[in-house]
């Protein structure tokens, strides 16, 4: 007896197929016929959809497994025993679950080999985002169309279906054709919960890699994103560079991803510091320390104040940039001596005026606070010997801590202690 005649249909099926695919794998499909090979191409999509959904029918029968042996759930131990990665099994285990509770007609199109699995996750989505109102055969309607839409049987469909993208735009549109008296009220709900749901995930992330670079991970609302994109598209043109608007004369010749990067910089370059928000006693204004002599020669180094750098707050970058910088509106240079004493910073009649504060910031860089890291433009301006007392408002006199510190500072229950380094150190009195 064979070992797979003691197999059940299921486990043969599979074993056949990798003895056959054993038996080619020597053989090299670059020397088949062009419309060989063009078949075979279409065909091995197709046969992935269906080893993809048995896999994942097999997985959802298959919590035992996980049970057994101890793992948090079968995409875990699947994951181990082959390494795979984990998200993606799991991911596959959600359209399982989906189609195993809802659609079966999604699972009889990708058992066939007529949808792939990234065209199943996406109408899974959209039915599964159908409202509870409309009724079963309104659901079933749904169906049939957008898996009609996707494996190209429909008479409204191309050849071969449409692919994901098309496919999510007409799954959010299938009430126009299922359920048309509600399409347009319940659009209008789901548009709403969807940019509440990005206003809520909306974060940017800034990270020094310690090489010159810094990673800068954004995950904004769409609508945010076009307007971004559309305006370094702006600078990436090289016909606005020969209008003299700063386009990228190069960016025809530089991937989209590079020359977009570089247009985000003219981009920053190019705003108006006077319309940003006052914060820190001035609008927001870019800080470059540099010695007097390397100001004036090519070669050297300057700081740029970055309160959210590793290096205490401080970036550094070649003087040529600072020079570059300096020639930009609201660039503030502050030039330093020998002794790295501020030569000329701006001078106010009135103290801790926003002079006085930027200089502070220019001195403290984040909150002194031992140990604390927020950064100067967020931090209040405290008078070392109160003003009450006779103590003076100048800047050997003042000192920048954040809300929490200055608290802390004022706060009869707290002691403080004044460091060798100028950091603030609180106790709370016993």
């Amino acid at each position: 007896m064979s070992l797979t005649s003691a197999l059940s249909p299921i486990s043969e099926a599979v074993a056949v197929c990798r003895d056959a695919l054993g038996e080619v794998a020597e053989r090299q499909p670059g020397y088949l016929p062009m419309p060989e090979r063009e078949t075979l191409l279409t065909e091995l999509v197709a046969l992935e959809a269906q080893v993809t959904e048995l896999r994942m029918r097999t997985m959802a029968a298959s919590g035992d497994v996980a049970s057994v042996r101890g793992a948090r759930d079968v995409a875990g131990w699947v994951a181990l025993q082959t390494g795979t990665e984990p998200l993606r099994l799991r991911s596959e285990s959600k359209v399982a679950t989906s189609v195993d509770r809802a659609w079966p007609r999604v699972g009889a199109a990708m058992a066939r080999g007529a949808l792939s699995l990234e065209q199943a996750r996406v109408i899974t989505a959209g039915l599964d985002a159908l409202p509870a109102r409309i009724d079963d055969e309104a659901r079933t309607r749904a169906e049939v169309h957008l898996v009609g839409l996707g494996t190209g049987e429909r008479e409204d469909a191309p050849e071969g279906g449409y692919g994901p993208r098309h496919l999510r735009m007409l799954a959010e549109r299938v009430l126009d054709v299922v359920a048309p008296e509600i399409a347009e009220e319940e659009d209008a709900k789901r548009l709403a919960a969807l940019e509440a749901a990005a206003h809520a995930k909306t974060s940017l992330k800034i990270r020094s890699l310690g090489d010159g670079l810094t990673r800068i991970t954004a995950l904004v609302p769409d609508p945010i994103a076009a307007r971004l994109a559309t305006y370094l598209d702006a600078f990436t043109s090289p016909r606005q560079h020969h209008a003299g608007t700063g386009g990228n004369p190069d960016a025809e010749r530089l991937p989209q991803h590079r020359a977009r990067g570089l247009a985000f910089g003219a981009l920053l370059e190019h705003l108006d510091p006077a319309k940003l928000p006052v914060h820190g006693g001035d609008a927001t204004t870019v800080i470059v320390t540099i010695d007097h002599d390397q100001l004036t020669h090519h070669l050297g180094t300057a700081g740029l104040l970055d309160p959210g750098h590793d290096n205490g707050g401080e970036l550094r970058i070649s003087a040529d940039h600072a020079r570059r910088l300096a020639c930009t509106a609201r660039i503030l240079p502050a030039v330093l001596g020998g002794k790295s004493e501020v030569l000329d910073l701006g001078r106010a009649r009135r103290l801790f005026t926003a002079a006085q504060r930027t200089a502070l910031g220019l001195r403290d860089k984040t909150c002194r606070g031992e140990g604390c890291s927020i950064p100067a433009r967020w931090c209040e301006a405290h008078h070392l010997d109160p003003w009450s007392k006779g103590g003076k408002t100048n800047l050997d006199d003042g000192v920048l801590l954040c809300a929490f510190h200055h608290h802390l500072e004022h706060d009869p229950a707290s002691t403080t202690t004044r460091l060798a380094n100028g950091d603030r150190r609180y106790h709370r009195r016993t």
